[in-house]
């Protein structure tokens, strides 16, 4: 089988032709969180505003979930943030992800919430998608904080370094 890596938000947009493609999909979490909200997640000037819980993160990730769905193909994650954020690993589950990658210290604490999740009835296909999506968070600061601290700084001039 061959799986088409989802860190682009291209892959967003074009899952179900994708779909006709290859046999399934694998979520490339921190890539797509970077390239969704156009952040650095090395960057000391924009890391803070790097969150997998952004809603437009949440969405894509939705939207490519759907897609497999409904072509019946598989799909699953890799990256930090279900190791990082169990509410998303149950945010995932909800929307009908297959596989779930985690590193092993936060395997027991999101497998409990996932068990939490597959044990909750589902409502019918359609009204899973990420609409509202408040309920996981929002940025982990405000976006202030971070956009102040770059403003104090000197602008980059090439070659000046």
């Amino acid at each position: 089988e061959v799986y088409v890596m989802a860190e682009l938000p291209s892959n967003v947009f074009l899952a179900d032709q994708y779909a006709d493609i290859f046999d399934g999909f694998s979520i490339g979490s921190n890539d797509l969180t970077q390239l969704v909200l156009g952040v650095d997640r090395d960057s000391a000037l924009v890391a803070p505003l790097f969150n997998e819980r952004n809603a437009a993160v949440l969405q894509a990730c939705g939207r490519i979930i759907d897609a497999a769905r409904r072509k019946g193909r598989k799909v699953g994650i890799c990256g930090q943030a279900p190791s990082d954020f169990p509410e998303f690993a149950a945010f995932l589950v909800e929307q009908g992800i297959d596989s779930i990658s985690l590193i092993p210290d936060s395997l027991l604490r999101t497998s409990e919430r996932v068990l939490q999740a597959e044990q909750q009835p589902r409502p019918p296909q359609p009204s899973r998608r990420a609409t509202d999506v408040r309920r996981l968070g929002g940025t982990r600061r405000p976006v202030a904080e971070p956009v102040a601290a770059w403003a104090d700084t000197e602008p980059f001039v090439p070659g000046s370094d």
